[in-house]
């Protein structure tokens, strides 16, 4: 009976589960071995091995590290400097409240800001810099995507600062260690488990953005998720597309098994 009851509460998220979870992926895997007259075929994966799909999963690796590390930088002095304010909570919320903005309405305002026209171009013409491209660079791709990441990096690492004990950090001076040595043996140690959590949140979207590689870095920038996108919309080759998407299913699941969080035994 007890068993019945403990079951009861958990059927809605099983059928949850299988329905929005489960279900989609089979579906993708489905779509993944058949052709484009519809017919089983395995030569969508062989086709993923080639040279340019290769090049196109490494440079989409790359560019989501990049993302992910320049977001990460920004994001722990930012998080430990908030933990160290007044009213942290009000500025965490000011962090957080752009995030609240649709992406696409974000993206369009950096295609009017980083346009020949736009405002940096502008400014720079003051000083008799000539106007640029900025748009359609790496390095507007990197700056947006970092600016869009920056409050799903800075939410898990502050609470996890927030949730630091000082008496160690304490500790750790009165035994002589300077702040460097504080923060890379008692501070970084003791909140890697918030910052695996970012680098989750933020690493896992950057490996499959279409949107910003499209609207911001044109086509200088071609990732996985653009690759699907052009399968499915352009190429109208579902099988292709749904074999990319297989792909970045796995990536995603062995980068959450690398940084999950390891529960540790012993008293509280």
């Amino acid at each position: 009976m007890a068993n019945k009851a403990a079951k009861g509460p958990l059927f809605p998220y099983i059928i949850w589960i299988a329905l929005f979870v489960i279900a989609p992926i089979l579906l993708v895997v489905y779509y993944s071995l058949l052709d484009l007259n519809g017919n089983f075929t395995l030569a969508n994966y062989a086709n993923f091995f080639s040279s340019a799909y290769l090049t196109m999963t490494l440079t989409s690796f790359w560019y989501a590290f990049l993302i992910t590390l320049f977001t990460l930088i920004v994001a722990y002095p930012t998080a430990y400097l908030l933990t160290k304010t007044k009213h942290k909570h009000l500025w965490l919320m000011f962090i957080i409240i752009p995030s609240w903005i649709n992406l696409l309405l974000k993206t369009y305002a950096f295609i009017g800001i980083f346009g020949l026209y736009g405002p940096i171009n502008a400014f720079a013409q003051s000083f008799g810099i000539e106007p640029t491209q900025i748009l359609f660079t790496d390095f507007s791709f990197i700056f947006v995507a970092v600016y869009i990441f920056i409050p799903f990096m800075i939410i898990p690492i502050f609470n996890a600062l927030d949730k630091l004990n000082p008496t160690l950090v304490y500790a750790a001076r009165d035994l002589g260690a300077n702040r460097i040595t504080t923060f890379r043996r008692v501070i970084f140690p003791l909140t890697i488990e918030g910052v695996k959590s970012g680098i989750q949140v933020t690493f896992i979207p950057a490996l499959s953005l279409f949107m910003i590689t499209r609207l911001i870095a044109g086509n200088q920038v071609i990732t996985l998720g653009t690759a699907i996108e052009q399968q499915f919309l352009v190429a109208q080759n579902w099988g292709m597309g749904s074999t990319i998407a297989v792909f970045l299913i796995l990536f995603m699941v062995l980068i959450m098994l690398f940084t999950g969080q390891k529960s540790k035994g012993g008293r509280v």
